[in-house]
């Protein structure tokens, strides 16, 4: 097998096999971080891949504003993500999906996750969501428009909530919100790189 890497978009690191990939992670950035897959995204593909020697695991970050129209923001993003995983399970059938999103990125997950069709849902390996905006003062911000995960992806999803992050729990500040890397992205990877 030959792999080569190449930099997508935004100096992405992809690796990518002559044919298709082991595994794609489809990653959705917070609110207001630079196209791509953001910091908590890019760090969680980073250990991701580094226990995942002699795999290819492409990259896909979710194109959406992640803007603060959160409802708007959010549902645009589910609607690339759903596409984008469509289409991949459709041309690459062996290939194992991952599902991630960080803050507003986690929202677009849980949203996606209520729109793949069942039979899709099944390439889905595994979903790492941090600081998924579950709290009250969140759910203010998006109308209470953003679902939680579907149950169907419940046993192969990792959750992490930070304590005191007051985007997914109640209370706390918004500097917790803000220190998902390593320690959170690294648990999450692990989590990950054992349903691959």
């Amino acid at each position: 097998m030959i792999l080569t890497l190449f930099s997508a978009p935004g100096g992405i690191r992809v690796a990518v096999a002559d044919g298709c990939p082991n595994a794609e992670v489809v990653f959705a950035r917070g609110t207001g971080e630079p196209v791509g897959p953001g910091g908590a995204g890019q760090a969680f593909i980073d250990s991701l891949t580094a226990q995942l020697p002699g795999r290819t695991v492409n990259v896909y970050p979710v194109n959406y504003p992640a803007t603060n129209d959160y409802v708007n923001s959010a549902r645009a993003g589910a609607g690339d993500a759903d596409a984008h995983v469509q289409s991949t399970v459709a041309n690459c059938p062996h290939t194992k999906m991952v599902l991630g999103g960080y803050s507003q990125g986690a929202g677009v997950v849980d949203m996606t996750s209520h729109q793949l069709p069942p039979q899709i849902g099944n390439h889905v390996a595994a979903v790492a969501l941090f600081g998924n905006p579950a709290s009250t003062y969140a759910k203010q911000l998006s109308d209470n428009q953003i679902p939680s995960i579907d149950p169907a992806y419940r046993p192969k999803t990792i959750d992490i909530c930070l304590p005191d992050d007051m985007i997914c729990a109640d209370g706390g500040n918004m500097l917790a919100h803000l220190g998902y890397v390593p320690d959170a992205t690294n648990q999450a990877a692990t989590f990950v790189a054992g349903r691959l």
